[in-house]
């Protein structure tokens, strides 16, 4: 009997259900014969992101730990993770009524407090007095996440955001034609946007000094950030390599967009 044909039995919050894996099955799997079923094996990950766990604590019900972390490195850079997050962020816009690619995105950046294993692009906020990495992230008008840069903590707004509306421009050629900003984001950048990758940075001013006001827009990138830290193993960035931080990021997006199906 074919491993890979057994259902599993959902045995935990975190892994999915029956309709949740077939709708994505055919991304993962290759019809090879393995020792282990690779629903489990994302099932696992999906355990991982959420209880925030060391790999080397991975319940026994899994796969061993490192079966599973093999596949987490091998899809993080094959980049099948980003692959199934998009391909989700493509079919939620088109179930709530909009276009597959986006036209508008909101951009903003989390400082998130680094654990000792970081080993690359680790810095300090002065602003936050927090040691550690920025999360970086465009959003679309759902706070569905688009791009994702994850770098060291000492590098400013304005600065870091050429590299991440670079790396949307790339991913979503023509079809960016708006981002929104906070004040952080003010100065050449919204010149060098227009000139340079052809996107109209649009800033949202805060009109009431001293006092709390939702601001257009803006609320949708960081309810975002909410759901990502949500995960557990996303509430810190425990990651030594910046790239895994993105990857966890993106696992996160695709538990919760799996709940629409």
């Amino acid at each position: 009997m074919n491993i890979n044909n057994i259902l599993i039995m959902k045995q935990y919050q975190s892994d999915l259900t029956d309709n949740q894996w077939q709708f994505i099955k055919n991304m993962i799997e290759d019809n090879r014969k393995r020792k282990y079923n690779l629903r489990g094996v994302l099932d696992a990950i999906l355990y991982i992101s959420k209880s925030g766990c060391q790999w080397r604590m991975l319940p026994k019900d899994y796969a061993p730990w490192e079966s599973v972390y093999y596949y987490f490195r091998k899809w993080k850079r094959n980049g099948l993770l980003e692959e199934i997050h998009d391909f989700l962020v493509g079919k939620i816009r088109l179930k709530k009524g909009k276009k597959t690619l986006p036209s508008v995105g909101v951009i903003d950046s989390q400082t998130i407090k680094g654990s000792n294993l970081c080993h690359a692009e680790v810095g300090y906020d002065g602003g936050k007095k927090v040691k550690g990495r920025k999360r970086h992230i465009v959003v679309d008008t759902l706070g569905l996440l688009l791009v994702v840069v994850v770098h060291s903590a000492t590098a400013h707004d304005s600065k870091a955001a050429k590299k991440v509306l670079s790396a949307l421009k790339e991913k979503y050629l023509n079809s960016i034609k708006k981002v929104f900003a906070d004040g952080g984001y003010r100065g050449e950048l919204i010149s060098w946007a227009k000139q340079e990758i052809g996107i109209l940075l649009e800033i949202v001013k805060r009109n009431d000094a001293g006092r709390f006001k939702i601001l257009p827009k803006r609320w949708i990138v960081e309810r975002t950030f909410a759901w990502i830290s949500f995960q557990r193993r996303a509430s810190k960035d425990y990651e030594r390599l910046p790239e895994s931080s993105v990857a966890f990021m993106q696992i996160a997006m695709i538990r919760l967009m799996l709940n629409y199906f």
